[in-house]
C-alpha cells in the first residue's frame, strides 16, 4: 500500500479530534496529550498542556507517560498527518482511546490555543548527558530537572567531596558549600575533591575549583561560614534539598532542625572508623527525622569525631556517592528512596544492612513548622 493509500486508510480508522475539543478533554482529565514532533520542531513552541515525545521513542517510552491502557490519549504532530500514523502505533500497542489532533501544532497556534516555548538541553549538553538521555527515567525532561536543581551541601569533606564530584558530573545545576575549614595535609587521605596544591587554602575555594574543572556550567555558591542557630534558616532557604556531611553532632541535630522547619529534605550521611550511615529525612508529615533517632545530643566523650577517632579513608567515598544516588532520585521524583530507613554499611565485613526508622509521635517534627525555633544546640536535652 502506498504513502498516500495508507494515510487514506488512517484518516478513516483513526478517530479525529480539533485541537479545541482536545484541549476540552484535557480540562476535564479526560485526555493526555502528546506532541510527537522531533525535538528541532518544538523549539518553536508547544502546546502548553502537552507532553514531548518524539516520534521515534513514542513506542519504546509511551509507558512511562501513559502506564493505563485505557487512559484517553491524542498524538499531535506539525500537520496532523504523522499523527494519524502514531495513533495507529499505539493502538497496536493496547492503547484502547486514541486520537489524532486534525491540523496539528499549526492548526492549534492559528486556534489561538496557548503555546510555551519549551526549555532545551543545548548541543554540548545533549552529548555531555547522553548516556542519561538513553535512560527512560531521566531523559531530557530529567536531565533538565537536574539542571534546574538547587542542592546545599553541608561540608566539603569526606563526604562532601565525592557528593559534589558527582552531582556536578550529573549536572544538577547549582550547588551550595558550607564550610568555613581550610584544607589540611590530613584531609587528603579522604577528601578526594582537594589536592596538595590546595592546602592552605579555603576548601569552598577549593571545592569549587575542582567542579568548575569538571563541568564549567555549575554554578557554586559559596559559604565560608560556620552553620548556626542564627544564619541556618537563611543559608538553607531557597534549596530543594540538603546534604548533611557534616562530621559533628551540633551540626547534624541544627541542620535536621532547620530542615523540618523549612520543608527541605536532608540527605543524611555519617562515618565512623568502617561503618557508614546514610538516611534521607524528607520532611513529610508522617516522615521521621533525625531526633526521632537520636533525641538528645550525647556527651563528647560517646561521639568522637574522625579526627578522633579515625576513618578508613576509602569509606566516605561509598558513604557519598549512596548520598548523591538518593539526592539525584529525589530530584527525578523516582525510584525508592531511604524515607523512614537507615542503610549501614560494614565495610570491614563486607555488611549492608536496612533498618526502619518509626516517627516519634513526640519529636520536633511532629509539631507544625510555625512552632519550630532554632535554639543554639545545647539547649535542646530532649526531644519536644
Amino acid at each position: 500500500m502506498s504513502y498516500e493509500k495508507r494515510a487514506s486508510y488512517l484518516r478513516e480508522s483513526v478517530s479525529e479530534i480539533s485541537p479545541e475539543q482536545a484541549l476540552e478533554m484535557i480540562q476535564h482529565d479526560r485526555l493526555v496529550l502528546i506532541d510527537v514532533r522531533d525535538a528541532e520542531e518544538v523549539k518553536g513552541g508547544l502546546p502548553t498542556p502537552a507532553s514531548h515525545l518524539s516520534r521515534g521513542q513514542l513506542e519504546l517510552n509511551i509507558h512511562h507517560l501513559v502506564e493505563n491502557t485505557t487512559q484517553p490519549v491524542a498524538v499531535m504532530c506539525a500537520s496532523g498527518l504523522r499523527s494519524l500514523f502514531a495513533a495507529e502505533s499505539l493502538m497496536n500497542l493496547g492503547y484502547s482511546t486514541v486520537y489524532s489532533v486534525r491540523g496539528g501544532f499549526k492548526q492549534w497556534k492559528e486556534s489561538g490555543l496557548a503555546i510555551r516555548i519549551p526549555q532545551q538541553l543545548s548541543t554540548f549538553d545533549r552529548e555531555r548527558y547522553s548516556r542519561h538521555l538513553l535512560i527512560p527515567e531521566v531523559g531530557e525532561k530529567g536531565q533538565l530537572r537536574l539542571k534546574n536543581s538547587r542542592v546545599l551541601l553541608l561540608g566539603a569533606g569526606g563526604l562532601g567531596s565525592p557528593v559534589a564530584l558527582y552531582l556536578a558530573a550529573a549536572g544538577v545545576g547549582t550547588l551550595g558549600i558550607v564550610d568555613p575549614d581550610v584544607v589540611e595535609s590530613s584531609n587528603l587521605q579522604r577528601q578526594v575533591i582537594h589536592g596538595e596544591d590546595q592546602l592552605g587554602k579555603l576548601k569552598v575555594d577549593s571545592a569549587e575549583a575542582a567542579i568548575r574543572r569538571l563541568n564549567s556550567q555549575i554554578k557554586v555558591v559559596k559559604y565560608p561560614v560556620l552553620l548556626d542557630e542564627t544564619n541556618a534558616l537563611e543559608l538553607l532557604q531557597g534549596y530543594d534539598l540538603v546534604v548533611d556531611g557534616s562530621d559533628n553532632f551540633k551540626a547534624r541535630y541544627l541542620v535536621n532542625d532547620a530542615c523540618v522547619k523549612l520543608g527541605i529534605p536532608n540527605v543524611h550521611g555519617a562515618i565512623y572508623r568502617f561503618e557508614g550511615y546514610v538516611a534521607t529525612f524528607s520532611a513529610g508529615e508522617t516522615a521521621p527525622c533525625y531526633r526521632c533517632i537520636y533525641p538528645e545530643l550525647p556527651p563528647p566523650e560517646m561521639a568522637p569525631s574522625c579526627a578522633e577517632a579515625g576513618v578508613l579513608g576509602v569509606l566516605p567515598g561509598l558513604v557519598g556517592l549512596m548520598q548523591a544516588i538518593e539526592v539525584v532520585k529525589l530530584l527525578l521524583g523516582i525510584g525508592e528512596n531511604l524515607s523512614g530507613k537507615m542503610l549501614r554499611v560494614d565495610a570491614l565485613n563486607n555488611e549492608f544492612s536496612l533498618l526502619e526508622i518509626d516517627k516519634d509521635a513526640h519529636c520536633l517534627c511532629a509539631h507544625h513548622r510555625d512552632d519550630i525555633q532554632l535554639k543554639p544546640i545545647e539547649a535542646f536535652v530532649c526531644s519536644i
